[in-house]
C-alpha cells in the first residue's frame, strides 16, 4: 500500500515590513508539488507560531528567544528616522545620531531596534506599537527611528524619513524549530541563501529526474608544450635529431 502524500502546504510566517515575494516565486518554480502558504505574524508572535506548529519556518527580526530554534541571518536593514514633511531633518540627505539629542524619540513596545541607550529625550509613555508611534509622529509628537522597511510599510503622505548614521541596524533572519528541520525546510534555506536548483545539498525529491543525453566531450588536442618530451634523455635525443642541417639516415628505424 502506497503511503499517502501529505497535502499540507509549507507554511512561512513573516513579520511586518519583510517582503518574501522573491523567495515565494522561486519556491513555486522549483517545488511544484507543495504549495507555499504565507502566514502574516506580529514580531511578538512569530516564534510562537513556530513552536506551536502554526508555521514551518518564519522570517523574523532579531533578536529572538532561540531556545529550540535555529536561525540564519539574511540581511541587515537601514535605520531611518520618521518625521513630518515640514521637519528640519528633511533638509538633509542623512541624519547623524547626535542630531536626535534634542528630539522627543518615541520607543514603541514592539520596536525591532535594540538600543544601548535611546537617543534624544524619552517620551513619558511608550506607544503600544509601531503603528501607534507613527500616528503620534503625524500629530507632531516626537520622531521615530525604525528599519526602512517599516517606514515604507507605514507610509503616509504627511510623513517622510531620512537614514540615521550610527543607529543600530536590525537584522532579518530565517528561523525554524531545530527538531523539525525537514527536507522542505532545507529547500527553503537553499532558496534564501541563493543556491540554484542544480547546486542543492543533495538530490531534490521534488525535481523530475532528467536523462543525461549529452554526448561525451571529445578530448582537447594536446598543445605543442604538452607534447614536448620532458625527460633529460628524451630532450638530448630530440636535440641531436633536430640539429640544423642534419639529415635522417637512410634505412633508419621509424619512431613510434
Amino acid at each position: 500500500m502506497t503511503e499517502a502524500t501529505d497535502p499540507r502546504p509549507f507554511r512561512l510566517a513573516y513579520v511586518p515590513g519583510v517582503t518574501p515575494a522573491k523567495w515565494v516565486r522561486i519556491w513555486n518554480e522549483r517545488i511544484t508539488d507543495t504549495p507555499l502558504e504565507l502566514v502574516a505574524s506580529t514580531a511578538a508572535e512569530s516564534t510562537a507560531a513556530l513552536r506551536e506548529d502554526r508555521a514551518d519556518a518564519a522570517l523574523v527580526r532579531l533578536p529572538i528567544d532561540r531556545d529550540g530554534l535555529s536561525a540564519i541571518t539574511l540581511y541587515a536593514e537601514t535605520p531611518v528616522v520618521v518625521v513630518t514633511k515640514d521637519h528640519v531633518f528633511t533638509a538633509a540627505d542623512e541624519i547623524a545620531l547626535s542630531d536626535l539629542a534634542e528630539e522627543l524619540v518615541l520607543d514603541p513596545l514592539d520596536t525591532p531596534i535594540t538600543w544601548d541607550q535611546l537617543p534624544g529625550r524619552p517620551a513619558l509613555d511608550r506607544p503600544a506599537s509601531t503603528g501607534d508611534a507613527i500616528e503620534l509622529v503625524a500629530a507632531g509628537v516626537g520622531v521615530l527611528v525604525v528599519p526602512q522597511s517599516l517606514a515604507r510599510l507605514h507610509h503616509r503622505k504627511d510623513l517622510t524619513y531620512r537614514p540615521v548614521a550610527g543607529a543600530p541596524e536590525s537584522e532579518v533572519a530565517l528561523s525554524w524549530v531545530t527538531d523539525r528541520t525537514t527536507e522542505l525546510v532545507e529547500e527553503f534555506i537553499g532558496i534564501v541563501r541563493g543556491r540554484t536548483a542544480n547546486s542543492s545539498r543533495g538530490p531534490n525529491p521534488h525535481e523530475t529526474p532528467r536523462t543525461k543525453d549529452k554526448a561525451p566531450r571529445a578530448a582537447a588536442p594536446r598543445t605543442a608544450k604538452q607534447s614536448a618530451p620532458t625527460s633529460g634523455k628524451a630532450r638530448a635525443k630530440d636535440s641531436r635529431r633536430g640539429k640544423p642541417g642534419s639529415k635522417a639516415k637512410p634505412g633508419g628505424r621509424k619512431r613510434r
